[in-house]
């Protein structure tokens, strides 16, 4: 048996600026974060002559091609695997939150097929084939930055160029600032979950539109903005408004990215004293991430109703293969 762990994500500014629209015409960058919520892959031999595939659903099956499971399902094509496999996939937490969890599950069973299979794979190996998978095969309308947070972990920089190459840059940044860092975020769940393609349909056809272009450049060099706040010097604070500043640039994009009691919520928080916020992910719903000082965190929840929360660390690593069992091929 193999057992792959890889973090989900955090993006703190520039997403949208990941898609294939806006980066084929000039280069996209985010900054985010692997965070220490993960998704679990176990991939091990089975006796029959079949595929078993356990998620929120049991599928098995006696070809690849019968299975519905489109990730896996492609994933298995990828790296010619296919019968006598048990496949299982666990989330900490559910999908259509925010925190990428379906390129997690991509990078993370990628990276189990593979050294179920003996070889060992980099992170731009996993992140490469896991976009190859979503976006040229699945043909999902999403970005690239989730594959990568999730296949490199830890706090990154990175940047998307028009010829569909990508470059990861690490983030040198004080201890302190990052337990400080950790220490004034707050995730609340806003209890409503949502597919991420109809808002990124919306918003890949409209990126050509000059107003709309001209607000992801901007959400673009917040991610450089933010990136030298966190790394120089360290401000929070700083951090904290920038964070604010992307939401109201993001928001004023439309294509259904918040709502009402979304809007509702950010502003009780922001009286209760945020400094900045966003909505993980897409938008629609999800997390709702917020920056404030640690003694107005009490007040916040008061303010948005005691709503379920989780808090999250930095996650160093990216996906990695945490353990490996004697194994048979039938």
């Amino acid at each position: 048996m193999i057992i792959s762990q890889t973090p989900y994500r955090v993006s703190f500014a520039g997403g949208g600026t990941d898609l294939p629209a806006f980066y084929q015409q000039e280069h996209g960058a985010v900054f985010s974060t692997g965070i220490n919520h993960h998704m679990y892959v176990t991939v091990s031999p089975r006796f029959k002559a079949s595929t078993r595939v356990a998620y929120n659903k049991i599928e098995i099956c006696d070809d690849i091609d019968s299975i519905q499971h489109t990730i896996v399902r492609e994933a298995l094509r990828m790296t010619a695997l296919g019968k006598h496999l048990e496949i299982t996939t666990i989330g900490d937490v559910p999908s259509g939150t925010g925190l990428g969890s379906s390129s997690s599950l991509a990078t993370g069973l990628l990276n189990a097929l593979y050294a179920y299979k003996g070889e060992i794979s980099s992170p731009s190996k996993l992140a490469e084939e896991a976009c190859r998978i979503e976006l040229d095969i699945l043909k999902k309308p999403i970005g690239r930055q989730d594959q990568y947070a999730a296949a490199y972990g830890s706090l990154n920089y990175i940047r998307f160029n028009p010829d569909h190459s990508v470059d990861v840059e690490p983030v040198p940044c004080k201890a302190k600032t990052v337990a400080e860092l950790e220490t004034c975020t707050l995730m609340m769940f806003t209890q409503q979950q949502r597919n991420a393609d109809n808002i990124l349909s919306k918003q890949s056809a409209k990126t050509n539109q000059q107003d709309t272009f001209s607000i992801l450049q901007v959400m673009r060099d917040l991610a450089a903005e933010m990136r030298n706040t966190i790394s120089g010097r360290g401000d929070i604070n700083e951090f904290g408004r920038l964070l604010h500043e992307g939401w109201l640039l993001k928001r004023s994009l439309g294509f259904g990215i918040t709502n009402s009691r979304i809007d509702d919520w950010y502003h009780a928080a922001r009286k209760a004293g945020a400094l900045g916020g966003k909505l993980l992910g897409a938008g629609g719903g999800g997390f709702l991430l917020l920056i404030a000082p640690q003694h107005c965190h009490g007040a916040i929840r008061d303010a948005l109703g005691y709503p379920r929360e989780i808090s999250f660390k930095v996650d160093r690593r990216g996906s990695r293969i945490i353990f490996i069992s004697d194994r048979y091929a039938f």
